[in-house]
């Protein structure tokens, strides 16, 4: 487990679901740079950690917004978001330069 990540999910009085360096989470690559940075995650499936993170505003519903990355990567492609995914299915993340927003949305625990 990633001491950063259990400690953000200590800070959040949350048990930490680390995700694993195997799995894959969706990534928006086309919108990095894009401030705020926004990550959410649904109930882990299969292969996949649950977590979607994009940069902007709203994400798009478009099929390929989203491309499948594997954990293991984001150190490379956006350390950022590393330390806040121990947090559990139902969170919800949004980062930018002086500034930090981490919630529990209940709604990511019934739509797919």
């Amino acid at each position: 487990m990633d001491v950063t990540q259990s400690a953000v999910c200590e800070r959040f009085g949350v048990e930490c679901h680390p995700s694993q360096p195997h799995l894959k989470l969706g990534i928006a690559l086309a919108t990095l740079g894009q401030q705020p940075l926004n990550g959410l995650r649904h109930p882990p499936e299969g292969d996949t950690s649950g977590w979607y993170v994009w940069g902007g505003q709203e994400p798009s519903s478009a099929e390929d917004f989203f491309q499948p990355v594997h954990v293991e990567h984001l150190d490379e492609i956006l350390p950022a978001i590393m330390p806040y995914l121990g947090l559990p299915a139902g969170w919800r993340v949004q980062i930018a330069l002086g500034h930090e927003d981490v919630w529990f949305d209940a709604a990511l625990l019934s739509e797919r």
